[in-house]
């Protein structure tokens, strides 16, 4: 008598769920094809890895044709197959809002802050963050679920404009407090708040020397934010246990605000505990715990280096010697930044998305790192020829075939 094939197993275990994880026998048949090659597995291992990513392929793919304002053309863009390097040039929450839902693996950027530069204005505070409330519930929708969005963000000195418009409201405005707010509103999670020292105050402001009295004396900012934001959609679709492979599973306790757990109830799997309990495993633990490989490791160093929250960072140097701007921004972020956030919450091949581009310091490092970069900036005019030289100053070369770097552009809207 021949051998049943594991994954028919795996399937029979599975079937009520199956049915009611897809009613439409259509697409459970689509999915029945594409395991059909497992059959020939003889690896038990593999054959729950791969039948994994297929499930979890095809609850992706539903969760995804729900969303009906998905533009085509920017999909194709975004999957086309090419040397990871994706450059939008248009406004970031008309972008986003044509992406596929949950598309996106880690986020990575430092907003325009308010009233900051000449090129982003806003009447008062409270237009400045109603707009970035609206980018921030659009970047929970693009995110994928249970992943990282990494948020650089200074505190500033300025006037809200709401009390009035005269120099005496100028004050210090806690832009970290208040975008923690909104991504908790939005949905996020927060996590960790990194404090960015940049080094000794370069500025005389605030110094009053010659009044050394209390009331007198005030610190000179000379940090910044980098917030940790987790996204935990709750999701109850019953996903496969790791250990066997069946779906024949029954929801736990939650591990986190919004991240579900789940208990495996085949009582032939492979793992039990004294007590007879089957594997507890989370969407999450799927993804973490099937990645603990030589490949993914981190060096210890790099871990060394963020294990305080405190971490020493010089500010970049734009203008050389002759006064010029080498970067062609006037508000770059560090590259250790999107580095740290790319090492830490990312694995090969994912993509990195940075809303508001700037000098694309995101999508180098995630380029770099073997991660597709993804940049969206809306001052195309302003920005384009220097930060598409110090794209190709960076990522000259293709490192596999030693070629010159295709960069792929889009103009949206």
């Amino acid at each position: 008598m021949s051998k049943i094939p594991y994954i028919d197993k795996i399937l029979e275990v599975s079937q009520p769920y199956l049915e009611e994880t897809f009613p439409a026998e259509k697409q459970r048949n689509e999915l029945l094809c594409e395991l059909e090659f497992l059959k020939e597995e003889t690896n038990r291992n593999k054959i729950i890895e791969k039948w994994t990513q297929i499930y979890i392929y095809f609850v992706k793919q539903n969760f995804q044709n729900k969303y009906l304002k998905t533009n085509s053309q920017l999909v194709d863009f975004l999957e086309k197959k090419d040397d990871g390097v994706k450059i939008i040039w248009g406004n970031c929450l008309d972008v986003m809002r044509g992406m596929k839902p949950e598309s996106i693996n880690l986020m990575v950027t430092s907003p325009p802050y308010y009233n900051a530069r000449e090129y982003s204005q806003w009447k008062n505070l409270n237009d400045y963050l109603d707009e970035m409330r609206l980018i921030i519930r659009e970047s929970y929708r693009v995110l994928d679920n249970h992943r990282v969005f990494v948020f650089n963000v200074g505190d500033i000195f300025d006037n809200d404009n709401i009390t009035t418009t005269s120099t005496w409201g100028k004050r210090r405005i806690p832009l970290g407090a208040y975008f923690t707010k909104i991504f908790e509103e939005e949905g996020f999670t927060f996590v960790d708040d990194f404090i960015w020292d940049k080094g000794e105050v370069q500025s005389e402001r605030h110094k009053n020397g010659n009044k050394p009295y209390p009331f007198y004396q005030y610190p000179m900012n000379c940090y910044e934010h980098i917030l940790i934001f987790h996204k935990h959609r709750n999701d109850l679709t019953r996903y496969p246990c790791p250990v066997c492979g069946c779906l024949k599973v029954n929801g736990n306790a939650y591990s986190e605000i919004g991240l579900k757990s789940w208990e495996c109830k085949n009582l032939e799997c492979f793992e039990r505990s004294a007590a007879n309990r089957g594997k507890r495993f989370s969407l999450k633990t799927i993804m973490t715990q099937g990645r603990q490989e030589e490949k993914y490791s981190i060096e210890k160093d790099f871990i060394t280096k963020w294990r305080r929250d405190v971490i020493k960072i010089n500010p970049v140097i734009k203008i050389n010697s002759k006064g010029e701007n080498t970067l062609g921004h006037t508000a770059p972020f560090p590259i250790d930044i999107p580095e740290f956030a790319v090492k830490m919450f990312s694995y090969n091949g994912d993509y990195v998305l940075d809303p508001f581009g700037g000098s694309f310091t995101s999508v180098i490092a995630a380029k770099k790192l073997d991660r597709i970069g993804v940049g969206i900036e809306l001052n195309k005019e302003m920005f384009s020829k220097s930060s598409m030289e110090n794209l190709n100053k960076s990522l000259k070369y293709n490192r596999f075939d030693n070629k010159q770097l295709e960069i792929s552009e889009l103009n949206y809207g």
